[in-house]
């Protein structure tokens, strides 16, 4: 399964980056750049919003990952998160998504994070 570390690493390779041209652009240290694509680190929503920036690519592309499909053709992981949080619930929330942008939607995941991580 592809993750956002290894959609960096492609993308940046693509663009002819190297960790360090690509770290000094996003006024990060190289070895940030190399924990993102290594895995052992996620880039926050911010940080994601200005790596599609310098790559020129929507930040959706560096979320995208690739999962495997039922016979039905639906992703994997949607059908089991669709189980979790259960069907009414996802209808409302995809529902509510069409209307978003990607910008939109990773502005309000940051928001919930905070909400839910942050205390004051």
């Amino acid at each position: 399964m592809k993750n956002i570390g290894e959609n960096i690493r492609l993308y940046r390779e693509q663009a002819k980056l190297t960790t360090n041209e690509l770290a000094i652009k996003l006024r990060v240290g190289s070895a940030t750049i190399e924990k993102y694509e290594s895995g052992q680190q996620v880039p926050d929503v911010q940080t994601v919003l200005k790596i599609s920036t310098v790559l020129d690519i929507p930040a959706s592309e560096l979320l995208e990952s690739v999962t495997p499909t039922n016979n039905q053709g639906i992703d994997y992981e949607l059908e089991q998160l669709i189980q979790e949080v259960g069907i009414k619930r996802s209808k409302l929330i995809l529902r509510k998504a069409k209307e978003f942008t990607d910008e939109d939607i990773l502005n309000v995941m940051q928001l919930l994070y905070e909400k839910k991580y942050k205390t004051e």
